[in-house]
């Protein structure tokens, strides 16, 4: 049976190659959504393993965050800028399941996720969730949840005001864009917590420093952060 299965399987194939959303070449059988190639040459930052990374270092004097990390480098022409595009802008939404599996995978194996109570994707504003049809750091945390068994809340952490893309903005106009944009919508739920903050790039933190502020005034809460990759700007 799983002879015939296999023929069908590549007969499709040939109609309808599946392509690797990272560099574009064809999936080999068993391969989905990434090649294998794409898989062990991504680069790691491994700061996960790491205190004082360069991720922790961003939020230094602006925000009290536990620690954080990155899964990996989000540079021009980087295969894991090319499937970040493809989960937000092509809405394979997959991607981010994917690659939250995979990176939860090695935070539970690091002991990261040791003391985290709870995990929370940054949110977008309803409208924008309206236009893009999901929001790719939900996809992102339910995969990190499915590999480390935390909950996931989309609920206790709200975007109320709608703020134009953070692209080619300078530190500062990031920063002012994001200003307090984001409200705890039920503290009850997250008093006491050690949260983890998703994301799916980090570029000058200024999201994340948001979030977190609004995070931190309910009483108990800390803070950490994730996110798939880091920018160095």
């Amino acid at each position: 049976m799983s002879y015939f299965y296999s023929l069908w399987d590549d007969f499709i194939s040939l109609l309808f190659p599946r392509l690797c959303y990272a560099c574009g070449n064809h999936l080999m059988r068993n391969e989905h959504l990434l090649c294998t190639e794409c898989y062990i040459v991504i680069p790691r930052t491994n700061y996960h393993t790491q205190n004082e990374n360069p991720v922790e270092k961003l939020f230094w004097g602006r925000c009290l965050i536990q620690k954080a990390a990155a899964f990996s480098f989000y540079n021009r022409g980087s295969r894991i800028r090319n499937l970040i595009h493809n989960l937000k802008y092509k809405g394979i939404k997959e991607i981010g399941f994917e690659l939250g599996r995979i990176y939860g995978k090695s935070l539970k194996a690091s002991g990261f996720v040791t003391d985290i109570d709870l995990i929370i994707p940054v949110p977008l504003h309803p409208s924008k969730k309206r236009i893009r049809g999901f929001n790719q750091s939900d996809y992102i945390s339910n995969g990190i949840g499915d590999a480390t068994g935390l909950p996931v809340n989309t609920t206790s952490l709200a975007r109320i005001t709608v703020s134009a893309t953070q692209t080619n903005r300078s530190r500062y106009e990031r920063w002012t864009n994001v200003e307090g944009i984001f409200r705890v919508i039920d503290p009850e739920s997250i008093m006491g917590r050690h949260i983890l903050l998703i994301d799916d790039v980090i570029t000058t933190g200024s999201t994340i420093e948001s979030c977190a502020n609004e995070l931190l005034k309910v009483e108990g809460v800390k803070v950490s952060v994730a996110a798939l990759a880091f920018a160095v700007v």
